[in-house]
This record gives structure tokens, C-alpha cells and sequence, in this order.
């Protein structure tokens, strides 16, 4: 009996069938949706490896980078999300996930300053807890894609204030809640409030992602926006900001988050009782039915 062995039936590892060698490894009870985003994972990823001849020191170098990426990680800081940001990777998988008719509010990305429980205010309040800042009137209507109104839609607004910050990022100097609040509309769908034009800000940068951008001679900077989550019974949720339409960023956001329907006006309140006043309507779709 021969003791040597059919090479022809053993799937080695080669240059060329590398993709085939590791998808071959996969066994039979695998996850069904695991095993298609592996498999389109490995193709891509191999393809790439191909495609630049990447070299040794160089992936050296991109080991380095997503270590010291996962080490800067803390409860108050997720620099992994950060770097989807400025990959463009959280918008599009954003977009992939809210595909809408036209006509409907587009989304955006959540951004990492989000607080649930916001102090839920009645309509025409003031959100700007500490009066710093040019005063703005935002104001509008929700509606559906018929342009009815829409009553009971609750809207969680947040921004920054003058200095770029956001008030989590600033505890013991900007009051708790500054420049977050909910409102509710009544049956004319339309809300208004008032707060501070934003202003643009730069993400954090002064860590691995950072260094990145410094590298790829891009800026880290956000153009101003005021954040809105609406919700209403029945439709689909909105997450989103408007854009202040002549920021110098519009088309250079560093987390690609500006959409051409988002780009809302900031005009003067001539005889308002704030400097600048912003309109912009929400239009909601219904919610999709299961199954």
C-alpha cells in the first residue's frame, strides 16, 4: 500500500486561490448571513491585498494603526466609529438603511452626542440654557408625503455651541441640557423653538484617526448643523441635521454627512426677537409593514 498522499485533493493556500482556500475552511452549520458577509469580506479584502501588491511593512504599519485605534477606545470616546465616519462607511451604511421616496427627508449620520431623556419643552421655548451665541428661530412644519400635517411628532433637537462644543463634552462649564430639547407638534404639524446658530467644529483629531486625515491632507472640520430625531407613530424615524447653507464645509464635511436637500436657509429675523431665523419642514414616510 503507497503512503503517499494525493496533493491534488488538498486545498493549499496559493497567491491564486486564496480566497477559495479560506472560504473553504468554513464548515456546514455556519451561520447563513455570517458566512455571505465573510465570504464577500474575504473577496474584497484579498482583491485589495492583489490589487496594491501590499507590502509586508505596510500592512505592518495598518496592524499598528487599527491597535492603537482599539487602545484610545474608552466609555466616553469610540475612535472605531470615528474612523467609519471619515471612511464614508457609517453614511453609507445609513443610506442602505433608509432608502426613501423623494420628496421624504433624507437622513443622516446619529453623531456620537446624542442624549436620551432630553428636557421636553413646550413649543416656542428657548433651549439655550446659557444665552451665549447668535439667537436663531427654527421653525417649520411635519408633514407626510401628501402634505398633511402630521400631530403628536416628537422632535429631539441638539447642537453645539459657539466654541464647537457640545455640552457633554463641556461638563461644569455649559449647564446641563444646554442647547437640547423636545418638542411635540400639535395637529397643524408645525413646530418652532429657539437656540443658537451652530457652528462648524472639527471632529476629534488628535488621535489615530487623526493622524490619518493629517496624512491624507484632510481637514477634520463639520460644517454647522442643528441635529433633529423625529418620530411619530405610524412613520419612519428621521435622524438628521440642517446645514447652515453657507458654511465654508458644506462640501467638504469630514464624515460626508451633507445631503443637497438638508442645506436649510439661515436669514436674518428682521423685527424677530432673534438675530437669525431658520425654516425647514420634515416630511415623513410611513412605517414599512412586516413581512
Amino acid at each position: 500500500m503507497s503512503n503517499l498522499v494525493d496533493l491534488s485533493k488538498i486545498d493549499y493556500f496559493t497567491e491564486e486561490s486564496s480566497v477559495e482556500a479560506v472560504l473553504g475552511r468554513n464548515g456546514s452549520k455556519a451561520d447563513a448571513r455570517l458566512a455571505q458577509i465573510w465570504a464577500s469580506l474575504i473577496q474584497h479584502l484579498h482583491q485589495f491585498a492583489k490589487d496594491v501588491e501590499l507590502r509586508q511593512d505596510e500592512w505592518d504599519v495598518a496592524i499598528d494603526f487599527l491597535t492603537s485605534t482599539g487602545q484610545i477606545c474608552d466609555e466616553n470616546r469610540q475612535e472605531f466609529i470615528l474612523l467609519s465616519d471619515v471612511m464614508g462607511f457609517s453614511m453609507l451604511t445609513d443610506a442602505i438603511n433608509n432608502r426613501r421616496p423623494e420628496g421624504a427627508t433624507e437622513n443622516t449620520v446619529l453623531g456620537p452626542f446624542h442624549v436620551e431623556n432630553a428636557p421636553e419643552y413646550e413649543m416656542g421655548a428657548n433651549i439655550s440654557l446659557d444665552g451665549k451665541g447668535q439667537s436663531c428661530l427654527f421653525e417649520g412644519r411635519v408633514v407626510d408625503l401628501d402634505g398633511n400635517p402630521v400631530e403628536g411628532a416628537r422632535i429631539d433637537v441638539w447642537c453645539d455651541n459657539e466654541d464647537g462644543f457640545y455640552d457633554v463634552q463641556q461638563p461644569g462649564i455649559q449647564p446641563r441640557w444646554n442647547n437640547r430639547g423636545v418638542f411635540t407638534t400639535g395637529t397643524d404639524g408645525a413646530y418652532h423653538f429657539k437656540g443658537v446658530k451652530p457652528v462648524s467644529y472639527p471632529i476629534p483629531h488628535d488621535g489615530p484617526v487623526g493622524k490619518l486625515l493629517i496624512q491624507l491632507d484632510r481637514h477634520p472640520y463639520r460644517p454647522a448643523h442643528m441635529h433633529y430625531m423625529v418620530t411619530a407613530p405610524g412613520y419612519e424615524k428621521i435622524v438628521t441635521h440642517t446645514f447652515a447653507g453657507e458654511d465654508e464645509y458644506l462640501k467638504s464635511d469630514a464624515v460626508f454627512g451633507v445631503k443637497s436637500t438638508l442645506v436649510a436657509p439661515f436669514v436674518e429675523n428682521e423685527g424677530g426677537d432673534t438675530k437669525w431665523r431658520s425654516p425647514f419642514d420634515f416630511v415623513m414616510v410611513p412605517e414599512k409593514s412586516e413581512g
